[in-house]
């Protein structure tokens, strides 16, 4: 991957459809999902046409999947086929997995699988999608797996437009995405990268803190347009967040294109800018090691 030639690197983009055409989503929590973010009839991009994407504007993407199917009884996109797919396009996309935490020993075997045989850099967490909460102790061996790994653990936080308006939000419970949680995490794996993506509402205060406090704890500003950002957000990505927080887009819901545009007009100082939109990703992600690694 030539850095220098990436305006930017995207941290936080979907796999919504597999190989098969089969959707991560069931059929139900894809129309309300599609319903939030005013995105009814948006199509699924496959992987091969989000590398086209991401290539035509110069930029790198993060890719993964959600593997919920404990809570949604829907199987996921195989983290594999992701991973070959990205591996297909280097130059741009960047494989992340996600391993439901119910798997237990078998998500820990399927992780390290993943990283060594097929170049996983990061894995997702959807906890409300998921059905646990973060500092529940059947995840702690899937994170220490991470931690050994040395890759980054990208959790979802704050409300979620999938289940959205659905009877009983279709089973997903809010609370288990509240950033505080992670805080646990952070202290019980102290060397773990950890990723809070979504400007956090209604826990922005504390995904402030928690970021702020434990030195291994990032933000992503995913899925939501800049200029809806919560003063507060702004003011810490200018200072003293500015080497922890991380350009996302939500792509395919929300698109790098209406994001950056509304960026621009964010009052953040130039200085921070292109750490936000890639200096702080390259060096999280590893991606500046492999520069300068020869081939």
């Amino acid at each position: 991957m030539d850095l220098d030639s990436l305006v930017a690197i995207d941290v936080h983009t979907h796999a919504e459809v597999g190989a098969d055409g089969r959707s991560s989503l069931s059929p139900e929590l894809m129309a309300a999902s599609e319903a939030y973010f005013k995105a009814q009839g948006h199509r699924q991009p496959t992987i091969d046409e989000m590398a086209e994407y991401y290539r035509s504007r110069s930029m790198a993407a993060v890719v993964f999947t959600v593997d919920a199917e404990h809570l949604t009884g829907q199987p996921a996109i195989p983290n594999e086929e992701v991973a070959a797919g990205c591996a297909a396009h280097p130059d741009v996309l960047i494989p992340f997995a996600s391993i439901d935490p119910h798997k237990g020993r078998a998500g820990v075997r399927q992780a390290r699988r993943l990283v060594a045989d097929h170049g996983v850099r990061g894995f997702k967490f959807h906890p409300s999608l998921q059905g646990f909460s973060p500092d529940d102790r059947i995840a702690y061996p899937l994170y220490e797996a991470i931690e050994e790994l040395g890759v980054p653990a990208l959790f979802h936080t704050g409300q979620t437009g999938i289940g959205a308006g659905v009877p009983g939000g279709g089973g997903i419970r809010l609370r288990y995405s509240n950033p505080m949680l992670i805080d646990d995490v952070a202290v019980d794996f102290p060397e773990l990268r950890i990723i809070l993506a979504h400007p956090s509402f209604p826990w922005q205060d504390e995904a402030l803190a928690v970021a702020t406090h434990k030195p291994h704890v990032y933000i992503d500003l995913s899925g939501w347009s800049p200029k809806y950002f919560p003063p507060q957000l702004v003011r810490y990505a200018n200072t003293l967040l500015q080497d922890k927080v991380l350009f996302g887009s939500d792509y395919p819901v929300l698109t790098p294109d209406r994001w950056l545009a509304d960026f621009d007009k964010l009052d953040i100082k130039p200085s921070v800018r292109p750490k936000i939109l890639k200096e702080n990703a390259a060096r999280l992600l590893g991606l500046a090691a492999d520069k300068e690694t020869p081939a």
